[in-house]
């Protein structure tokens, strides 16, 4: 096999599977009359590491992604991939964009962790293609943004939280075991959680104003450029493939990541708004989104705790410090 691990810090988060677990795994998924020509890590991730394999005896490329090992995961990021693979039935409406899961193995005989085979998508990666079109072509990248975003958002879910649970009867139960779980994660790692504690308490204070959401529809969790693909070739910026969405919940559409990015800034990306829809300006609405907003900048501080990014941690605090200002 050639295998391609990339060089990591003993004490990254992210670690490499071996050669022989990889051998194991796609011998377990495709049968023991396949052997691994090539895996070659791919970078661009930060949770799972992922792998491009060719195999003898199969057709086209596959790609294994390998979870992190269950005592590394926080709390409030716990099988994330046991949740996307959840979420499968629901993403039916963007089926065409999705790899295909070809097998999972939550068993963790081979490697300690869980892990995933999913078809390959054609394309390359949006943060590696967009920028070689004209700035005036990417208008068109983020209104495609907005459509798939639409769709996803129309899917109706059974229950308040995460697809695979555990499930909430209503929203603000949700929201508020979603901040506790931060805040518990982030006093684990010796970081103050006081900031996050403290809008758990405004979101259970005020929760009629989150309880105003009685559908739960399906969130994306963390869609945005980087987790599309774009087709190599066209003229135009053409969303080909859609990763990673592992993070996915049902509650309220505004509480999604690809909401919080197409609000950022005023830019091309104001054009994800032309085929998503208008967005509701009611001060509930402008409320729930300081709450969500909390939310966010608590798990951006957990990541940026695990990237060891020290100054984004500390900058975390200042935001949320403006959020409290606005809540409260």
């Amino acid at each position: 096999m050639d295998f391609s691990p990339l060089p990591r810090d003993p004490h990254a988060f992210q670690q490499s599977a071996t050669a022989e677990e990889i051998e194991a795994i796609c011998q377990r998924a495709f049968g023991s009359a396949v052997r691994v020509a090539s895996a070659v890590e791919l970078g661009g991730g930060m949770y799972n590491t992922t792998y491009r394999i060719v195999a003898d005896g199969l057709a086209e490329p596959v790609i294994l992604r390998v979870a992190p090992a269950p005592e590394r995961q926080f709390a409030s990021e716990r099988e994330l991939m046991r949740n996307e693979y959840a979420t499968v039935p629901f993403l039916s409406p963007i089926a065409g964009l999705v790899p295909r899961v070809l097998f999972a193995d939550w068993s963790q005989e081979i490697t300690g962790r869980d892990w995933i085979v999913q078809s390959h998508l054609t394309g390359v990666p949006a943060p590696d293609r967009l920028g070689a079109y004209p700035r005036d072509l990417w208008p068109g990248f983020f209104a495609q943004l907005g459509e798939i975003t639409a769709r996803v958002h129309a899917v109706r879910g059974p229950h308040f939280g995460p697809v695979a649970g555990p499930g909430h009867r209503t929203w603000s139960a949700a929201v508020i075991a979603s901040l506790h779980a931060i805040a518990d994660d982030l006093g684990h790692l010796g970081l103050d959680a006081a900031d996050v504690r403290k809008v758990a308490d405004l979101a259970a204070e005020h929760h009629q104003a989150l309880d105003e959401i009685t559908e739960p529809r399906l969130l994306t969790g963390d869609l945005w450029t980087v987790n599309t693909m774009l087709d190599s070739e066209a003229p135009t910026p053409v969303i080909t493939g859609v990763l990673d969405l592992d993070r996915t919940l049902f509650g309220d559409p505004y509480a999604d990541w690809s909401i919080r990015m197409a609000c950022a800034k005023r830019d091309e990306r104001t054009a994800f708004w032309d085929t998503y829809g208008p967005r509701d300006a009611s001060p509930a609405a402008a409320w729930r989104a300081l709450v969500y907003e909390a939310r966010h900048l608590g798990a951006i501080r957990l990541e940026r705790h695990r990237l060891h990014n020290s100054d984004g941690v500390r900058d975390s605090y200042t935001a949320m410090a403006a959020v409290l200002a606005q809540l409260t």
